[in-house]
């Protein structure tokens, strides 16, 4: 009764580094060590406090009652330490769009998105000017297997980007900002109403989103006629 937990991260003068082994001890004599990346957590009593011991000094002891975020009360120790771990500076991550991944991907399999079947075609000779048959299509054009497998290969590259581009519009992200699904419900509508790709890539925003909604709708009516029958 009439206790709580407080946890927190001790750093050292420069608020980079994390002090790992120091001390935090309460009124009653309880204790805990800080780990390697400096975090701590104790249980504390209303009117308890906090000092923390480091190489054999101890800061002042902090009320609890001036603990405004029992979950980050982090301190600062006015000594210098280098260890293993330390904040790192501001990072950005970034994430590619769907037409840049889409772009990137037209890049790396370009001879097979461009794939054509071998037909008969003429050559001119750049020496006499004459023309002839281009014996490397004749020469492709048996090659029946190597062929076959290019046009395999090309139509499952087109189904895939396919399915990427409805994984895009049709997201999980932009079906809940329209339904407010979650869960279950979420996933059981992802996968019935998933649209097709011809209406995905033609549909403007307004008409996708429309078609989002009214399948909601249809959801909702059969989620309530199965009430009803039960």
């Amino acid at each position: 009764m009439g206790q709580n937990t407080i946890s927190g991260t001790v750093f050292d003068s420069s608020r980079i580094n994390y002090v790992p082994g120091v001390r935090v001890v309460n009124k009653a004599g309880q204790f805990a060590i800080t780990d390697s990346l400096g975090n701590y957590t104790i249980t504390v009593a209303e009117k308890d406090s906090l000092a923390f011991v480091f190489n054999g000094k101890s800061t002042v002891k902090f009320p609890i009652y001036s603990v405004t975020d029992p979950r980050h009360f982090d301190v600062t120790l006015h000594v210098p330490y280098k260890g293993k771990y330390r904040v790192m500076k501001e990072v950005v991550v970034h994430t590619k769009s769907y037409k840049e991944d889409s772009t990137e991907n037209r890049e790396l399999y370009k001879k097979i998105f461009d794939y054509q079947k071998p037909t008969l075609s003429t050559s001119v000779n750049s020496a006499t000017g004459g023309v002839g048959a281009d014996v490397n299509e004749i020469i492709n054009m048996f090659r029946f297997r190597r062929n076959k497998m290019m046009q395999k290969f090309q139509l499952r590259l087109e189904e895939q980007e396919q399915e990427k581009y409805l994984n895009y519009r049709f997201s999980k992200t932009v079906v809940k900002r329209i339904t407010h699904l979650e869960g279950e419900q979420l996933s059981l509508f992802m996968m019935r109403y998933r649209p097709n790709y011809e209406f995905a890539s033609n549909a403007d925003e307004l008409t996708f989103n429309q078609y989002v909604l009214n399948c909601y709708y249809n959801f909702k009516m059969e989620q309530l006629k199965k009430g009803a029958v039960k």
